[in-house]
């Protein structure tokens, strides 16, 4: 029994060094409100550890006692499962909304997560501490760096315009705001005289994206242009 414990020793330290690390991101997606989070990622991580665990033993002990394992002791047999088994949980962690794509990077940390598992299982220990430093200093410290250049986005800007308004006149209001109209959309109704116009807009923007859309509505409120409605949404 005691034999069996030592044995078995190395193998339960490399998963539980797995399932801290992968703990570690796990628990800065749960912060920031993501659905695959503290459990997820802990799971994934532990789980890709034994597999891979699995896969070394499997090459040992088939050198061992070949016999028992039909000269069947390639390592990188389960190994290359686990890579392609994860690819349909970062799928199911991506959702497309329009022409917004969320979730990607929730399904990189999952990727990512895999490999840092994989790592610990296979005994690299400082590699696997060394990616899950990488991997959290991406989602965290990036997230802050990100709030220092600009970058353009895209958005949807629906005006609900009143009888005898003409919509080129809300379109020179965003030309003047420097605002690129990269789509139109006009709908009349003639039975109220209502029309909509909905506008694709390109913006570059520093930090908090939205806070732009603020100054824009400002800009039209503040236009001798007559409004029903606005609708300010991501593309």
């Amino acid at each position: 029994m005691l034999d069996m414990w030592n044995e078995s020793l190395p193998y339960i330290i490399r998963i539980l060094t797995a399932a801290a690390l992968g703990g570690l991101l796990g628990l800065e997606r749960d912060i920031h409100g993501r659905e695959a989070g503290l459990r997820t990622h802990l799971l994934v991580c532990a789980g890709s550890a034994v597999f891979m665990t699995l896969s070394t033993a499997v090459s040992t002990f088939g050198v061992l006692k070949p016999e028992a394992f039909q000269g069947v002791t390639d390592p990188g047999r389960i190994a290359a499962q686990i890579v392609t088994g994860i690819g349909f949980l970062g799928a199911g962690a991506i959702i497309k909304d329009g022409l917004s794509v969320r979730g990607l990077t929730t399904a990189a940390c999952l990727w990512i997560t895999c490999a840092i598992g994989m790592a610990a299982g296979a005994g690299l220990y400082i590699l696997s501490v060394a990616t899950t430093i990488i991997a959290l200093f991406s989602l965290s410290v990036l997230n802050y760096v990100e709030q220092f250049y600009k970058k353009d986005v895209y958005r949807n800007l629906t005006l609900s315009l009143p009888e005898g308004e003409k919509p080129e006149r809300a379109i020179e209001v965003m030309k003047e705001n420097g605002l690129r109209i990269i789509s139109t959309e006009l709908l009349k109704d003639y039975d109220t005289g209502v029309t909509r116009l909905t506008l694709g807009l390109q913006l570059s923007s520093r930090g908090n994206v939205d806070k732009r859309s603020y100054d824009i509505i400002d800009a039209l409120e503040e236009s001798p242009i007559m409004l029903n409605s606005i609708k300010w949404y991501k593309i």
